[in-house]
Parts: structure tokens; C-alpha cells; sequence
């Protein structure tokens, strides 16, 4: 059976030029990834620093892309890093842990997310109940939202406006596809979701965003 840096010299032929390192980069770090794995399930707890030293700011970007808030995005870190911690016993080695990591990440953002509309929802049925004593009610704010913080331009500003329009889930399907780069299969697994639900849901969050840039034909609804 082959290793796998003995298939390092045929990527030659088929790739050239940045793509080759970065793929090669991918493969190393995913090899300090399980040798990383791999220490910390013989008892060495210095292993998992390690993890979280290199993983930590990727995770960070990703919770904050999805949040849009720099405090909630640092308690998913934490909050990952610990479920991370707690199951790495029941890690498949196979997989790639950057990866596997993320879905976590992506979970522990979604629930957020899903906390953060429970209390909007709330807050707006008290807004609705005060409406009628308040003459300023109808008076939209001038402050930007959390989402429209984490964009920047004219183009980002308008995503951040269609982010804030969206669901929990289709939020989350969508910063996991287009920033992220998922798979349908990742993102079904990181949200709990068949296939057809998350592809529904991509489609009606890039709606929104298409909505937003005024049908931008750049930006498909595509799974």
C-alpha cells in the first residue's frame, strides 16, 4: 500500500503553479492534523493546543461570517473547540479534521443563529403590543445592522442587507457555501438537513441576495 507522499510527485502532470501548493499545502497540514489527533488520543493534552493554535482564526471567520457579531462568534469558537475536545475520541481518522472541526463550528453558529431569531421573534411581539403608545414606532433606525458590519463596499453592504433578511438556516447554508466553500453533503451534515432541504435552502438565500444586487446574473442560485 502506498503512502500518501508517494502520490506527491504525480500531481506534477496535472497540476501546475498555485493550485499544486496549495494542494500540497492541504495535504501536510492535514497530516500534522492526524499526527496531532493521533497524540492527543495516547494522553498528550498539549496535542489539542496545538489544533486549536492552528484551526483557531479559521474558526473564528467562519462563526463571524455567520453571526456577523465579533462576541458571539468568539463564544462559537469556544464553544467548538470544546465539542471538538469532548468527541475527538469518536473521530474517524479518515476524515480530514479541519473539516470535521468546522461542521462543528458551523453547528454551534447555526444554534446561535437560531437563539437570535427565537429572541427577535419575541421582541418583536412586545414591539407590536407598544406600538400604539409609541408615535416613533414606525421610524426605521439609522443603525446598521450586526450583518452589514461584516462587509465592506458597496457590493458587501448589499449582502449584508440579504443576509439579514434571511432564515437561521439559510443564513447558514449560505456562508457555508460561498464563503466557505461546503459541499451540499458537508452542509447537510453541519445543519442536519437532507439534501433537498439544503439546496432549498442555498437557492432561497442566494434569491434574497440576487433581490438585494437587483438580479445580479454573476450571483446563480446554484447548489
Amino acid at each position: 500500500m502506498q503512502e500518501k507522499g508517494q502520490f506527491r510527485p504525480l500531481l506534477g502532470p496535472v497540476l501546475t503553479g498555485g493550485a499544486r501548493r496549495r494542494l500540497m499545502d492541504r495535504m501536510e497540514a492535514s497530516d500534522a492534523d492526524a499526527d496531532a489527533v493521533a497524540r492527543f488520543r495516547q494522553g498528550d493534552e498539549g496535542a489539542f493546543r496545538i489544533l486549536v493554535e492552528r484551526h483557531g482564526r479559521a474558526v473564528f471567520r467562519l462563526a463571524y461570517r455567520m453571526t456577523g457579531n465579533e462576541q458571539d462568534a468568539e463564544d462559537v469558537v469556544q464553544e467548538a473547540f470544546l465539542r471538538a475536545y469532548r468527541n475527538l475520541g469518536r473521530f474517524e481518522e479518515r476524515a480530514r479534521f479541519a473539516s470535521w472541526l468546522h461542521r462543528i463550528a458551523a453547528n454551534c453558529a447555526y444554534d446561535v443563529l437560531r437563539g437570535r431569531a427565537r429572541r427577535d421573534e419575541h421582541d418583536e411581539r412586545r414591539a407590536a403590543d407598544e406600538k400604539e403608545e409609541d408615535p416613533m414606532a414606525d421610524v426605521a433606525s439609522g443603525d446598521p445592522t450586526p450583518d452589514r458590519l461584516v462587509f465592506s463596499g458597496e457590493v458587501r453592504r448589499k449582502v449584508g442587507v440579504a443576509m439579514a433578511r434571511m432564515s437561521a438556516v439559510e443564513k447558514s447554508a449560505f456562508a457555508l457555501r460561498h464563503f466557505e466553500g461546503f459541499s451540499i453533503d458537508e452542509i447537510g451534515r453541519a445543519l442536519d438537513l437532507d439534501a433537498s432541504a439544503t439546496k432549498h435552502s442555498i437557492f432561497r438565500a442566494v434569491r434574497k441576495v440576487r433581490d438585494v444586487l437587483g438580479g445580479d446574473p454573476t450571483l446563480r442560485p446554484t447548489a
